[in-house]
């Protein structure tokens, strides 16, 4: 387990880049939104092999699309992805009220009727999932299952933001399934990333967007093992603020069967994304591990 970070255990080199964020958190979101939207368009143009792998990712999840509307959500997800960026300075250093307010809940309800039992809050790789996170923290301690191996001076800044409202239990996944499982039995929240590509090794195949696709089949098993229940929530942004939307407590989970319920996770993280393409995270090479036989579908052709 990792411990959690206070500004004084920062790195000088972790201390002179939050500087900018301090300086930026300063100026009214609205301010932030416009100076992240022009960052996005530079980025899109200046980033080709990531612009690649996203359009790589909307081939295959939307084959339906034509190029021209591919581009043009990979344009907007720049764009969102640059204003979550310049905006980290908020949910780090902004007095919790300030946070409160950019952040609107939906669907609160289905959290807290969960209260009294072991809860995993399942936070697909949306762009706006460290800021409803952070503010979910105000209110809510609990744990945070991440997939770093190594620790970046940026790394070392979310490890901060995401401790600054008490000492969540930070736990990496190379620390093994038992901590997290102790953690849930003694009644803390797990704030789940469920939806990367982390090898063969750890997956199993199952459908995203018709996709075959390796995934992690650990949400049933930490349900399980912890008596947790789910409840998904994902943040978006939406004009000049933040909504996360909590949705009603998974019922029948786990099945029994670990593959059906990655089915379903992978589901609805599917259907989340329908509703909001532009926002989730398009970056990562989420198919990257292939069945046998499968080719790289980010190999560029030469």
């Amino acid at each position: 387990m990792s411990a959690p970070l206070r500004w004084s255990d920062l790195s000088w080199r972790a201390k002179a880049l939050a500087v900018p964020f301090w300086v930026l958190h300063w100026l009214p979101f609205p301010l932030l939104c416009g100076l992240g939207t022009l960052l996005g368009v530079a980025l899109y143009l200046l980033t080709p092999r990531r612009r690649h792998i996203g359009l790589v990712n909307l081939r295959l999840c939307f084959p339906e699309w034509s190029e021209t509307e591919r581009r043009r959500t990979l344009r907007r997800h720049y764009q969102v992805f640059a204003i979550c960026l310049v905006s980290y300075g908020i949910p780090w250093f902004a007095k919790p009220h300030r946070l409160a307010r950019l952040v609107v809940r939906q669907g609160y309800e289905h959290y807290a009727a969960t209260q009294g039992r072991p809860i995993i809050a399942l936070a697909p790789h949306f762009l706006g999932l460290d800021v409803g996170g952070i503010r979910h923290a105000i209110e809510h301690l609990g744990a945070i299952l991440y997939t770093s191996t190594h620790e970046s001076v940026f790394d070392q800044l979310l490890r901060f933001g995401r401790s600054r409202f008490g000492p969540p239990q930070l736990f990496r996944r190379t620390d093994g399934i038992r901590p997290v499982v102790r953690a849930l039995r003694d009644g803390a929240s797990l704030y789940y990333l469920p939806d990367q590509d982390l090898g063969r090794r750890e997956s199993i195949f199952v459908p995203f967007f018709g996709v075959p696709t390796a995934t992690v089949p650990a949400l049933s098993r930490l349900a399980q093992l912890g008596d947790a229940v789910v409840v998904p929530m994902v943040t978006t942004l939406e004009g000049t603020r933040f909504v996360t939307r909590f949705y009603p407590a998974w019922t029948g989970f786990p099945s029994g069967d670990a593959e059906a319920d990655t089915r379903r996770m992978n589901a609805f993280i599917e259907a989340r994304v329908r509703e909001c393409p532009a926002q989730y995270y398009w970056l990562h090479r989420r198919f990257k591990t292939r069945p046998e036989g499968e080719s790289d579908p980010y190999r560029r052709v030469r």
